[in-house]
């Protein structure tokens, strides 16, 4: 797994009418070195009604986004926030990364690595075979887990604390192997024990 120090970490939330997503929240953490420096989150203008599943999962009203930014204001603040940074998401190559695309900012060569993606090669090891794979599911696993599951700037949060705890966990075992090679090293020279007497 590539280790990032510095990036930010985002999540949108939409609302789908007729096949058709329309971007209603975008959220979006900064994090250096294993802590958040800064956040992003805008609500964006949707005169599409919200079905009330959105709302119910959300939060997300339709007086915040009828009184919001259109989405080529939020995403040029969005694009600014991000700079130069890498980007990573949750299972955003799915659908994240196309709403952007189809609303005008293309964050293709900045996405560096999708968390999902990581915690699915994990599987069947260190995830001990989860089986349901949802973002709070794996950040409860990883006990990084927000109260507001759905808002999209508590889920970027969890986005960038479960590849945190999935950074500590992958040292953690280099550690552990390190340790074991030098265990079994000191076990093949009869004398080991002896070191420190002389």
């Amino acid at each position: 797994m590539e280790s990032i120090e510095k990036y930010v970490a985002f999540d949108l939330e939409f609302n789908t009418v007729d096949d058709i997503e329309h971007l209603i929240q975008v959220s979006a953490v900064r994090f250096d070195n294993g802590n958040e420096t800064a956040d992003f989150d805008a609500f964006v203008y949707s005169d599409v009604p919200l079905n009330s599943f959105v709302v119910g999962l959300t939060g997300i009203t339709q007086e915040k986004v009828l009184t919001a930014d259109k989405a080529e204001t939020v995403l040029a603040d969005l694009k600014t926030f991000i700079g130069d940074l890498p980007v990573i998401g949750y299972n955003a190559n799915k659908s994240d990364l196309p709403i952007l695309l189809a609303n005008g900012l293309d964050l293709t060569d900045a996405y560096a690595l999708d968390v999902y993606e990581i915690a699915d090669s994990m599987r069947d090891n260190k995830l001990h075979g989860m089986k349901n794979f949802q973002l709070k599911s794996i950040a409860e696993f990883f006990n990084v887990a927000e109260k507001n599951a759905h808002n999209a700037l508590a889920d970027a949060r969890m986005t960038a604390r479960v590849y945190e705890a999935m950074k500590d966990t992958q040292e953690a075992e280099k550690l552990l192997s390190k340790q074991n090679e030098k265990e079994i090293n000191d076990d093949d020279n009869p004398f080991a024990g002896l070191a420190g007497l002389f």
